[in-house]
């Protein structure tokens, strides 16, 4: 299975179209057609629907396009990171970052690397712990940012100087708006959005027995989407402190939990990790 028919394979699933991949591809529809059948042969599975004018992928085609989508940015990485292993003042940094207001202290970091490296490109992809980890395993990105802690028999880490502190997002008429702070009699009977780290790992942690009380209403990754169902009256948000604009023409406020719950915030990256320049000097800047 070469890289070059795994290119040639996302071309076509992205533009559902042999005509057109072929076009982009600069090879002819023949050769195409040729590759794919022969890529189809080797993995002794169909691949793809082929309809009178369009092309769609089948149960095990999705399978093979998210492997090969990481197989590519993994070979285009390795091809970036020993074509800019002698440039010092620049190359590519991958991170994987979970939505989190600690997220200043690593763009300050990377605004003081830009001064030192003027070329430096760097890619930015967000999400939850399971999904930036295994970025990271798969050697995808270079450092993820978690909001838990992470597991330290495979990862080193770096604590971000604070922590977020955990509250409710509500719409600024509400009764509970009221209120200082909110407590876990508050939140009972009510419907919760939160995410389902936040919700499994997180929350257990501040109501304990009383976990089972409350009620989740639905789960969101990103906290502004939860904000918007937020404003239709649909519920109430539990996230970090900061994530959602709670400015008096909002329309929302946030109201922290009491007793208090705060998450700590960590940079990781995989042990034994081998970095470019670029990635060893963010990391001297980053030794708070």
């Amino acid at each position: 299975m070469e890289l070059r028919t795994m290119r040639y394979f996302l071309a076509v699933a992205r533009e559902e179209n042999m005509t057109r991949a072929a076009e982009l591809l600069h090879v002819t529809q023949p050769t195409l057609s040729k590759q794919l059948k022969a890529l189809e042969d080797e993995l002794g599975k169909k691949l793809f629907l082929r309809h009178s004018f369009s092309i769609q992928l089948t149960e095990e085609g999705i399978l093979l396009r998210k492997r090969a989508e990481d197989l590519v940015k993994m070979a285009d990485k390795i091809t970036e990171e020993f074509h800019t292993m002698d440039d010092l003042a620049g190359g590519d940094l991958y991170l994987g970052l979970a939505e989190s207001y600690q997220i200043r202290h690593l763009a300050a970091a990377i605004k003081e690397l830009k001064k030192i490296c003027p070329n430096l490109h760097y890619h930015i992809t967000s999400g939850d712990t399971e999904q930036v980890t295994e970025k990271l395993d798969k050697g995808i990105i270079d450092f993820a940012v978690l909001a838990q802690e992470p597991n330290t028999a495979k990862y080193r880490c770096l604590k971000f100087p604070g922590a977020d502190l955990w509250g409710v997002v509500m719409p600024a008429d509400c009764p509970l708006a009221k209120k200082a702070a909110v407590s876990v009699e508050d939140l009972k009977g009510l419907p919760l959005f939160c995410s389902e780290q936040g919700w499994n790992h997180d929350l257990p942690r501040w109501c304990g027995s009383h976990m089972d009380q409350l009620h989740l209403e639905g789960s969101f990754r990103l906290s502004y989407n939860g904000a918007l169902f937020v404003r239709e009256g649909l519920g109430y948000l539990l996230t970090f402190q900061h994530l959602i604009d709670t400015s008096p023409k909002s329309g929302l406020v946030f109201r922290p939990l009491t007793p208090s719950l705060e998450t700590g915030i960590y940079l990781i990256w995989k042990k034994h990790q081998v970095f470019t320049p670029v990635a060893e000097r963010l990391l001297e800047i980053l030794k708070w």
